[in-house]
């Protein structure tokens, strides 16, 4: 719009951020966050699983952008000038090859292989953390330390390998703005090289509330998932207070250029996984249980922390290459999949129902049923994919906030609320006021009865 428009659009992005402080201020000042409450499982779970399925879809789109930018050929056309590129004592050199690099031998293969590696290693490692190899103290040091270490034998093995190019981390040398040349540290409110219209001030509200609702769906959404109760956290969470320095700092962030700030949702999963600990099963088939979350500051600090050292690490960054990071962001939303109710019911429909397990969303309902509100919510996500990737993409905090009337209105009159209450549950054993008894069961051992009455008369 600013560019069809001529207006400054990092100018417009100011604006959006000064609204977006006022906004926050009033729905924290009014306790809107009680607004969660009408958040079911329902719409955790389509967004949860959306944002695995972009870090997931990503990953495969870039690794087929390198095959296209070095595909498979018979004969590769010479570029003496590569070598220089993979010497470290050659780096001046690098800055002679001028364009894009293309139609490499190998490339493609090397990167598959360090993306498939990487993601393989970090995986294996997660799952060897409870395994019954070494001790138990052993285990979880390598277990928590399986990406750096993926990381780390990904990188040695691009490195051992100096005759075949792969893309690297592109990282500035300097600490710098983008383009230099083009703006400053600043960005000031009234315009840098012209002056921003007087009524696009006032009109930065509308996109203001749209990034609102994102940041606000986002970021309490992560914090429920997080928060689940199986998973036993002692501490509370914070809805308000998260909620307005997440926006308030990201609404400063605009001045300086910067993106807006957000809740990280598969990050933050990955990081509460890496700190459960799983209880051991005593008995065959039992499977595990959440025994406890370690629940401290120090890690999330460390990490802010690390990412902050970035700044300076350029010269170790550079020698990683993307493939490896792909594999990285593969094992993130593959893992940020587990514990997703919507994800094993996927798998269950592919599944013989004899092997279906002892669940409450199980027992409790028909298998058709069970599909059906699988399938509705996979319709949403697909919905949501198709506003996110079109020009309709300003929508989609609408389209995933009408999630919300769509579980309660709509979804009440398909299903029973015994369903509902198995299928979209915020406990992780919901009570049917049952006295123990099955009453899906039952029926199906009425009717057996039945029919072999009909059947003996």
């Amino acid at each position: 719009f600013c560019q069809a428009q001529g207006f400054e659009y990092l100018t417009g992005r100011v604006w959006i951020g000064f609204w977006l402080i006022f906004i926050v201020l009033v729905i924290v000042a009014a306790e809107g966050s009680f607004l969660v409450r009408y958040i079911s499982p329902f719409t955790q779970e389509i967004f949860a699983f959306l944002i695995s399925l972009i870090f997931i879809c990503e990953t495969f789109s870039k690794l087929v952008k390198v095959f296209q930018e070095h595909p498979l050929m018979r004969s590769y056309p010479t570029s003496p000038g590569l070598p220089a590129l993979r010497l470290p004592e050659a780096h001046e050199h690098s800055v002679l090859i001028e364009g894009p690099i293309l139609n490499q031998p190998n490339t493609a293969l090397l990167s598959f292989v360090l993306m498939l590696g990487t993601f393989f290693v970090a995986f294996f490692l997660r799952k060897f953390r409870n395994s019954r190899f070494l001790g138990g103290k052993a285990r979880r040091i390598i277990g928590d330390f399986g990406i750096p270490i993926s990381i780390l034998l990904s990188v040695v093995v691009d490195y051992l390998i100096p005759d075949t190019y792969t893309q690297k981390l592109n990282v500035p040398s300097g600490f710098s703005v983008t383009s230099p040349d083009k703006r400053g540290w600043f960005i000031s409110p009234f315009g840098d090289k012209q002056p921003f219209p007087t009524w696009m001030m006032g009109a930065a509200v509308v996109p203001a509330l749209l990034v609102f609702i994102l940041i606000f769906m986002e970021t309490q959404i992560t914090t429920l998932i997080v928060s689940k109760k199986e998973r036993r956290l002692i501490k509370g969470s914070g809805f308000h207070l998260d909620l307005l320095l997440i926006v308030i700092l990201g609404a400063i962030c605009p001045l300086f250029g910067l993106p807006w700030l957000t809740a990280a949702t598969v990050r933050s999963v990955t990081h509460v996984n890496a700190l459960t600990v799983m209880s051991k099963a005593t008995a065959p088939g039992e499977k595990p249980m959440i025994q406890e979350v370690k629940e401290q500051r120090v890690t999330g600090m460390c990490v802010a922390i690390l990412v902050g050292l970035s700044i300076v690490m350029t010269d170790v960054l550079r020698h990683i290459p993307l493939a490896v990071l792909f594999g990285i962001f593969l094992y993130m939303g593959i893992t940020s999949l587990t514990g997703i109710q919507l994800y094993e019911r996927i798998t269950l429909m592919v599944t013989p129902a004899k092997h279906h397990p002892d669940h409450i969303y199980v027992t409790k309902v028909k298998t058709w049923r069970m599909n059906m509100f699988t399938i509705i919510q996979l319709l949403c996500i697909v919905l949501l994919w198709v506003v996110k990737s079109t020009v309709a993409s300003l929508a989609f905090p609408f389209i995933l906030i009408m999630t919300v009337p769509l579980r309660r209105l709509i979804l009440t009159r398909i299903f029973e609320e015994r369903e509902l209450a198995a299928l979209d549950a915020d406990e992780d054993t919901p009570n049917f006021d049952e006295d123990g008894r099955d009453e899906y069961n039952e029926i199906h051992m009425l009717r057996d009865s039945h029919a072999c009455i009909e059947t003996a008369l």
